[in-house]
């Protein structure tokens, strides 16, 4: 038991009949009847006033003491066994604003004044709430009200033993299984006498007994819930020990669980087959929501005077329905959600938007399909973060750190990390602007205030001071101009182009990680419906917002780093919308702060959202959509990054996933440049991981036969280029070779593969039949070789006569023929620098029948303006070219 402590507090004795426990909530009707608590309310207000800066009345402490019985002694002990009395009988000629020690019991509450409800005819209704114990010593009565010395005894706060902790256990189990029966009384046949529980108050109830940790906290809790009599009560107000007031409610809960049971004819219901399901999550603080209701409304016909708060009168739940207690509940649910919308700092427009629609919602009866609708948007408005933001890491080490972090994250793209870096660089000089601005702002605030006191003293003694109003006028201007000069971030909007496999969407997370911001992906690729990107209208039915909104609830931050992957897949126009044009607005650093989402319906500030887009290709891209975006190319990686990728971050990645170590698998550079260069043709490295697995696995069946056959020294861990063909098959790709010889038409060109990073020679071999001039193109030639043969031709066809290849100016060199070209590895996709000028030769040497040397490799831009000089071609091996 903890120390007790002695005060002199306000009294007021409570209408006959009725008992404040600790940690009850309760009305005490005020009339004319009852001048004493007008006079104590006088005072109190007196107090507060004097007490706290705001006057809270709840800050003055005040006790509630009931009437004494004549059945029970001073300490709650019991004088007749088994006596029967009616409400009121004790003292019934005793005014309770004279009340002396002799007529109050010996044990109360100290209480707090927690609201004041009016009834507009001169009567109100207080509400107090207990707090903890008190034993009256002595009632004075010399201020218009009473007065009492009391003595606090407030509950052990020591850990429970064993004993209670069971007793605690039985108290929760009988109290669960009560709230238990009093909903199915709603539902099943029983008595008239028998209450009935609706869902929502019953939930909460059985939740708040669950996370219940205190058991005399519980235990004073359900004595105001139980059924019982006056005496009962007083007897559980006057038990200090914890264990015997549980044991004693005990008591009172197994006497009417069983009345019911037997009047209800149910012959098995435990705790454990509540007829509802608990949602643990459906609310924070259900304590304040059971028994602290803010809004309190007028006592309800039929009810007692004093009847405690968190549990209606029998009376009032006998029609079963409960519908009351929802009443009583739904305000609370309210203010919680004012709550967490006053926190979510709205904008000044989204504000008055939630002042109306929380008006509404107090009108709409929660049965209504409109109230779910309503109270959802107020939810989704109070999750989106219109203010909150996370501190970019803008330091002095910001640029070293983010290099660091790109380069250790990704080997070569040199272009996209210099633009990523000057992106923080701009971001680190802003920063350094602002900070200086908001210390100025600072200062001129804390100058304006004291320019203030200088001109009310002036007003009052009727001076009129000029210099004055020109220094506040000055000062305000100044803080006007400072303010103008904050930098608003207005974060560029990056497009990532590139093959698939380059790391775009690796390099997104990347930039996220530097600046220390929160990341979030959205997968566009699909993406046939407008609502999907703006969202539905409230009008509609199962309406929620579109994927921008809900990547903002989702990352709890003003300022993340959204990636927006394969925006190059988003679907056309269609009878749903057009989604891509729906990314207009998202993707535009002049509009994006104004972003208006068809559900919210509310402006909302994009513009501190750092926007990363990826796409393979900008072919299907709306032209209006990717002049918002800067475009950063990433081609593709070369021989020598795959090398270095594979060696130091694919190859570790992978032992560890097929169940390795780095000691049992040991690759050289020979095997992973054959693993690149015969197995893979790509821009990226997804197949050269694919490959690397595929080896990998194929280790770890050799490891494990070893290590199953008890002979694990027979496992060679070093692979060699002969082992790749056991895992990986015969060679995929072959490296073009030079021919040896040479012969009309065929010519050696260069060549960029589509499907890869890496470049080759490519041979161009053209060949003449009898026809009508037709041209035949094989080979999966790209656009720009297709058009380098037609230009070729066409070249050649013109200068026909002045490189010796036909009799006249007007004679046509493809009269009476055709032409095939081909270039060979077919199923392979071939693009890259224009091969004209090898096209032309291929040409001029078919139709002259002069072969060029095999060694020689060509790759120039040529058009129709090409001037082009063949002196001679003496011999095969005789081959001179100029070109200017």
């Amino acid at each position: 038991m903890a120390r007790p402590a002695t005060a002199t507090l306000p009294l007021i004795a409570l209408p006959r009949g009725s008992v404040l426990l600790p940690g009850v909530v309760q009305r005490i009707p005020v009339s004319s009847t009852r001048p004493d608590i007008a006079s104590l309310l006088a005072a109190v207000y007196t107090r507060a006033a004097s007490k706290t800066p705001n006057g809270r009345i709840d800050t003055v402490p005040i006790a509630c003491v009931p009437f004494a019985s004549q059945f029970l002694g001073p300490n709650g002990q019991l004088l007749i066994k088994n006596g029967e009395r009616s409400q009121g009988q004790d003292h019934p000629d005793v005014d309770p604003s004279k009340a002396t020690k002799a007529d109050l019991f010996s044990w109360g509450v100290a209480a707090k004044i927690t609201g004041v409800e009016g009834r507009g005819t001169g009567e109100f209704t207080l509400l107090v709430e207990g707090v903890g114990r008190v034993r009256v010593d002595k009632v004075f009565s010399e201020k218009g009200y009473l007065e009492a010395k009391v003595v606090f005894y407030p509950d052990d706060a020591t850990p429970l033993d064993p004993t209670l902790q069971e007793l605690f256990q039985h108290l929760k189990l009988l109290s669960r299984e009560l709230v238990a029966i009093l909903r199915l009384s709603a539902i099943l046949p029983r008595s008239g006498s028998t209450p009935g529980l609706s869902p929502l108050l019953a939930r909460r109830l059985d939740l708040f007994i669950t996370k219940q940790s205190q058991p005399g906290a519980l235990a004073d809790f359900m004595a105001n819930i139980v059924e019982c009599s006056y005496e009962e009560k007083l007897q559980v107000l006057a038990l200090l020990d914890v264990k015997e007031r549980v044991a004693k409610v005990i008591e009172l809960l197994d006497r009417q669980v069983g009345n019911i049971k037997n009047s209800m004819k149910i012959t098995t219901i435990t705790a454990t087959t509540l007829p509802f399901a608990i949602d643990p999550d459906s609310a924070k603080n259900e304590i304040e929501k059971i028994w602290k209701p803010t809004k309190v409304k007028a006592p309800q016909k039929g009810v007692a005077p004093g009847v405690g708060m968190p549990f209606p009168p029998p009376g009032f739940m006998g029609g079963g329905s409960g519908g009351g207690a929802d009443e009583e509940q739904e305000p609370n649910e309210i203010e919680e959600l004012q709550k967490r919308l006053d926190a979510a700092k709205l904008t000044p427009e989204a504000a008055k938007v939630v002042d109306r629609e929380i008006k509404r919602l107090k009108k709409i009866h929660p049965a209504q399909a409109e109230y779910a609708v309503t109270r959802t948007y107020l939810e989704t408005l109070a999750d989106i973060p219109w203010s909150a933001t996370t501190d970019d890491r803008l330091g002095a080490q910001t640029l070293t750190v983010a290099r660091k972090q790109l380069d250790d994250d990704h080997y070569g793209l040199e272009k996209v990390k210099k633009r990523l870096l000057e992106y923080l660089a701009v971001l680190r000089l802003k920063q350094s602007i602002n900070d200086d601005v908001d210390a100025q702002i600072k200062q001129a605030e804390q100058e304006l205030p004291a320019l203030e006191p200088a001109k009310e003293e002036n007003t009052k003694a009727a001076i009129a001071d000029p210099s004055m109003e020109e220094k506040i006028r000055a000062n305000s201007a100044k803080l006007e101009v400072l303010k103008s000069k904050r930098m608003v971030d207005r974060s560029p909007i990056l497009l990532l182009v590139g093959p698939p496999g380059v790391g775009k969407t690796s390099l997104a997370r990347s930039v996220a990680t530097a600046l220390g911001r929160k990341f979030h992906r959205i997968s566009l690729g699909g993406v046939r419906d407008e609502a999907e990107i703006r969202g539905h209208r409230r009008t509609y039915v199962a309406a929620m917002p579109g994927l921008i909104v809900q990547g903002l609830k989702k990352v709890g931050v003003a300022n993340p780093v959204f990636l927006l992957d394969e925006i190059d897949k988003v679907g056309g126009s269609n009878f749903h919308g057009d989604p891509s044009a729906a990314m207009l607005e998202v993707l535009d650093p002049e509009q994006n702060h104004t972003f208006t989402d068809h559900y919210i319906n509310i402006p909302i500030d994009l513009s501190k959202v750092l926007f990363i887009a990826t796409a393979n290709s900008l072919d299907t891209i709306p032209p209006p959509l990717l002049d918002r975006m800067e475009t950063i190319y990433i081609p593709g990686y070369t021989t020598l990054e795959k090398r270095h990728i594979a060696t130091q971050h694919l190859i570790p990645k992978q032992i560890q996933v097929n169940g390795l170590n780095k000691d049992q698998v040991v690759f050289s550079e020979e095997v992973v440049s054959k693993i690149i260069e015969s197995y893979t043709r790509e821009a990226g490295v997804r197949n050269l991981e694919r490959e690397i697995s595929s080896v990998l696995r194929g280790k770890a069946v050799e490891f494990a036969d070893a290590k199953d056959a008890g002979h694990p020294e027979k496992y060679e861990p070093r692979l060699t280029v002969d082992d790749l063909e056991k895992f990986l098959g015969i060679e995929k790709f072959e490296e073009e070779i030079a021919e040896k010889t040479s012969r009309p038409g065929i010519v050696t060109g260069l060549v960029a593969y589509s499907s890869g990073g890496n470049g080759s020679i490519l041979f161009i071999e053209v060949a003449d039949m009898p026809g009508t001039g037709t041209v035949q193109l094989t080979g999966k030639l790209g656009d720009v070789l297709k058009e380098s043969v037609e230009v070729a031709l066409t070249w050649v066809k013109a200068h026909a006569f002045e490189l010796g290849l036909t009799q006249s100016p007007g004679e046509n060199i493809m009269k009476d023929r055709s032409i095939h070209v081909h270039c060979p590895s077919g199923s392979i996709p071939k693009d890259g620098p224009s091969s004209g000028i090898s096209q032309a030769i291929a040409l001029i040497s078919l139709f002259s029948g002069r072969a060029v040397p095999p060694t020689m490799a060509m790759t120039v831009s040529f058009s129709l303006s090409s001037n082009l000089c063949l002196p001679f071609f003496a011999s095969p091996f005789d081959f001179h070219l100029s070109l200017w």
